[in-house]
């Protein structure tokens, strides 16, 4: 590494400071890729997810329903069973319950599956 001389200080003072133009700036911009945007993680758009309740119990359903709602996700294919109380808790928790308000739509499949679409969440829940 370079000492700095008092030579190096006082020409460093002396020299106008750097003034920076529209066209250099976007020659910078292009050499760097600037304007290609790389998403983060958190908004990387998750496809055909797929969560399958059968053989989970209430509980668990309510909280893989919850991870579901906070991973970010905004369209998912839920799967509850043709019969059993899942069907029934499922649709109950999308009208009435503190989850109901992440839910935009809910339409069935078939008897027992679910395409759901989500709101953006800012928070985990």
């Amino acid at each position: 590494m370079k000492q700095l001389t008092d030579f190096d200080i006082e020409k460093m003072l002396s020299d106008e400071p750097f003034r920076s133009d529209e066209q250099s700036d976007k020659k910078v911009r292009k050499e760097l890729h600037l304007s290609t945007l790389i998403p983060s993680k958190d908004f990387i758009k998750k496809d055909n997810v797929v969560l399958d309740l059968h053989q989970y119990t209430e509980e668990q359903a309510w909280n893989a329903i919850n991870q579901l709602i906070s991973s970010g996700v905004r369209t998912a294919k839920i799967i509850t069973g043709a019969s059993g109380i899942l069907k029934i808790k499922f649709q109950q928790w999308v009208k009435d319950s503190i989850i109901s308000k992440y839910f935009i739509s809910i339409t069935p499949i078939n008897n027992g599956s679910f395409d759901v679409k989500f709101r953006k969440t800012k928070k985990t829940i």
